[in-house]
């Protein structure tokens, strides 16, 4: 059975004696992000509550992969006791753990006022508590040999799940607090979502969930097509975002970002621009606005060395979470861009969108915190500015 993660160019020994666990790897993405991770190499452990499931994935892989890198261990992820369990076997059967993927999920529906506390509180075990326990379990070991992945995993919905995505948004904070406190480590933590994928959960779900929003099942994927993964696809991207685990660092991505991390043409979109598509003239005058973009950013990332600790540490991690990536890697790829406007060859494809984006968040903060009406404008006058060149220059790409 040929794999996506087969077709991406990466090296099938990319995480060789590296070992994953992936919660609620028994079906759906789960088990596609513990075939890909096999396919890269990585030893797996399959954390499954569901024991004939579990078992029927463990099988199947063993099958492809061989029996020696996977593991299925029977865990309740909200249970402290079969959490520790799952620490213990898995050392015991590969030496170490270096990466977790929160994968596994209960997904309960209803109107907050309608829904049972019990359902709340059964998602709760499921969506926060075992995260939790899954990093006060793993992370010492990671932290004490300085390398180690945590991965939450989010998802974004809309009225009548708000008893499963309340966890789910507290997922992203409890991976952002992760990577604030584990700051000057190796160990890295972040939030990656699925998308919209017709698993046999999210179809459960959604012929819940299309009634209470008048319309039918086909009208509401029909609505979200374009935000739709195959499980094969979502579940890959999972495994990925282990791979480029350093680019993704205290940021909550999507798989679809995983994928286009390997491939950026994945799913049809064009890394940039053909030569003949952007005249000269144009790429001149793109170069040098390229060029003003970027000593404006160099200039701020700069300044923010001269700032509090604490403050400067929290502008890193804004910037991080706003505009997409770190400041450091948003200089390395201007300093490329402008490189790939010189001559005639391809221009390189940035999402300018973020960076424009974070200095209209930083135009909202100064209407937050500037109480002088002068220098509030004088102020939005500079930021506006910053945010147009860099539209600007989205524009003649």
């Amino acid at each position: 059975m040929t794999n996506i993660i087969s077709q991406l160019g990466l090296s099938p020994d990319a995480l060789r004696g590296e070992t994953v666990i992936v919660t609620g790897a028994g079906g759906g993405i789960g088990y596609e992000a513990a075939r890909a991770l096999l396919w890269l190499g990585a030893n797996v452990v399959i954390a499954e509550i569901n024991q004939p499931s579990g078992r029927k994935a463990e099988v199947a892989l063993e099958k492809e992969f061989g029996k020696e890198r996977v593991l299925f261990v029977t865990t309740d992820v909200g249970d402290e006791t079969s959490v520790k369990e799952l620490y213990t076997l898995s050392v015991l059967a590969f030496g170490k753990v270096d990466a977790v993927i929160n994968n596994a999920t209960l997904a309960v529906l209803g109107k907050v006022v309608d829904l049972p506390i019990e359902q709340w509180d059964q998602s709760y075990n499921v969506n926060l508590r075992g995260p939790v326990l899954m990093a006060k379990t793993f992370l010492p070991d990671m932290i004490k040999r300085d390398c180690g992945v945590f991965a939450c995993v989010s998802s974004t919905g809309t009225a009548f799940l708000g008893g499963y995505e309340t966890f789910k948004a507290a997922q992203v904070h409890l991976a952002n607090t992760l990577d604030a406190e584990l700051e000057g480590t190796n160990v890295l933590a972040y939030t990656i979502g699925p998308g919209l994928v017709p698993t046999e959960t999210a179809s459960k779900a959604v012929a819940q969930l299309a009634p209470q929003m008048g319309m039918s099942v086909d009208e509401f994927f029909e609505m979200n097509k374009g935000a739709v993964l195959s499980v094969e696809e979502a579940g890959t991207g999972f495994a990925l975002s282990i791979v480029f685990a350093e680019k993704f660092r205290g940021q909550e991505i999507s798989s679809m970002q995983a994928l286009k991390a390997a491939d950026i043409n994945f799913g049809g979109v064009e890394e940039g621009k053909a030569s003949a598509e952007i005249s000269f003239e144009r790429r001149k005058q793109a170069k040098a606005l390229c060029e003003a973009v970027l000593v404006t950013l160099k200039g701020q990332s700069e300044g923010w060395k001269s700032r509090s600790l604490f403050e400067r540490q929290w502008v890193i991690r804004d910037f991080k979470k706003t505009a997409g990536m770190p400041v450091e890697e948003w200089l390395s790829n201007l300093g490329r861009l402008q490189e790939s406007l010189q001559g005639d060859g391809t221009v390189m494809s940035l999402p300018l969108e973020r960076l424009a984006g974070y200095y209209e968040h930083l135009a909202e903060l100064a209407k937050g915190y500037e109480k002088d009406a002068a220098k509030l404008k004088e102020n939005l006058r500079h930021v506006y500015g910053w945010r147009d060149e860099v539209k600007e220059l989205e524009r003649m790409l």
